[in-house]
C-alpha cells in the first residue's frame, strides 16, 4: 500500500484462519476470513468513519483449498502438489467502516501455471524461508517467480493484496482519505 501512495496503519486482527480442506465456494471462504479480520480490527477501533482493510489469500487446486503451511515438511508437500499444475490464487478484500459497520467484500482471482519442480529445488526454496506464512507455500515476490510459467490476472493479487481491486473498492465506498504521490 505504501508503494501505491496510501498512508495507513497496520493493526493485525487476531482471527483464526480456519479453512475447510475442500470447498465448492473457495472465494466465499476467503471472503469470510477477510471480513472477519477487518471486523475484528474495526470493532476495536475508536475512530468512527475510518475504513479498515482486511484480506485473506488462498490457493485453490480443483476444489482443494491450500492455505499457509504448518511447517517446512508441509511446505514441501504443498509445493510437490502444486508442481506442474494450473491453480488459482484468490485474495478476498474486505472494507469495514468503524462505527457504522458498513462493509464491502470482493475478491480477485489469478490463474497460475507452475512448472514442474524438482525435489532439490523445493527443499532449497523451503529452507530459504520463502514458504513461511505464504498461502500455497510460495511467494512470487520472494524468488518463486522463477517457478511460474504463466500468470493470468493481477500480480499484486498473488503477492497478497490486489491493489487494482482495493482502489476500485475504496472509490466505491467514497473513501476520500490521504493518498500521497
Amino acid at each position: 500500500m505504501a508503494d501505491a501512495g496510501y498512508e495507513f496503519e497496520v493493526r493485525p486482527g487476531d482471527v483464526p484462519e480456519d479453512l475447510p480442506p475442500e470447498s465448492d465456494d473457495p472465494a466465499g471462504e476467503a471472503e469470510r476470513l477477510a471480513e472477519a479480520k477487518a471486523r475484528a480490527v474495526a470493532g476495536d477501533a475508536r475512530d468512527g468513519g475510518r475504513w479498515v482493510v482486511g484480506a485473506d489469500t488462498i490457493v485453490v487446486l480443483g476444489r482443494r483449498i491450500i492455505g499457509k503451511p504448518r511447517d517446512a515438511r508441509d511446505a514441501e508437500a504443498i509445493l510437490h502438489t502444486l508442481s506442474g499444475t494450473q491453480h488459482a490464487v484468490i485474495t478476498a478484500v474486505a472494507l469495514v467502516q468503524c462505527g457504522s459497520g458498513r462493509s464491502l467484500v470482493r475478491h480477485a482471482v489469478t490463474r497460475i501455471r507452475m512448472r514442474a519442480l524438482g525435489d532439490d529445488e523445493i527443499r532449497r526454496y523451503v529452507a530459504g524461508g520463502g514458504s513461511h506464512g505464504k498461502a500455497g507455500a510460495y511467494a512470487v515476490q520472494e524468488g518463486a517467480d522463477r517457478y511460474i510459467q504463466r500468470m493470468d490476472g493481477s500480480f499484486t493479487n498473488v503477492v497478497g493484496l490486489p491493489m487494482e481491486l482495493l482502489a476500485e473498492m475504496l472509490d466505491q465506498v467514497g473513501w476520500k482519505g490521504v493518498r500521497k504521490r
